[in-house]
């Protein structure tokens, strides 16, 4: 006599939507968003994926080393700089 316990009355509140409604339930799933198992809701990290168009191409470049020293002696986001610098000489260029 093994009775399956469950509990008798569950909260109608929980659900967003009439289970009894037929119509009301496939409208709710109907705006589900779909997803490929556990690893798409877990959460990514590192930063957002950049469009195509946005990213940068990593390179080997070769300056003097007194060039390279003075960027890194300004701190975080030295690569940054340089790149807007060279951005500024080919606009001006141009």
């Amino acid at each position: 006599m093994n009775k399956k316990h469950t509990i008798a009355s569950t909260r109608k509140a929980d659900a967003p939507y009439d289970p009894e409604n037929e119509a009301a339930t496939a409208e709710f799933w109907a705006k589900a968003i779909p997803h490929n198992g556990a690893a798409d809701l877990r959460n990514k990290r590192g930063r957002p994926a950049m469009a195509v168009e946005a990213r940068k191409e990593q390179i080997a470049l070769r300056v003097d080393k007194d060039v390279l020293e003075w960027y890194r002696s300004q701190g975080t986001g030295w690569q940054t700089k340089m790149n807007a610098v060279l951005k500024a000489h080919r606009d001006a260029m141009d």
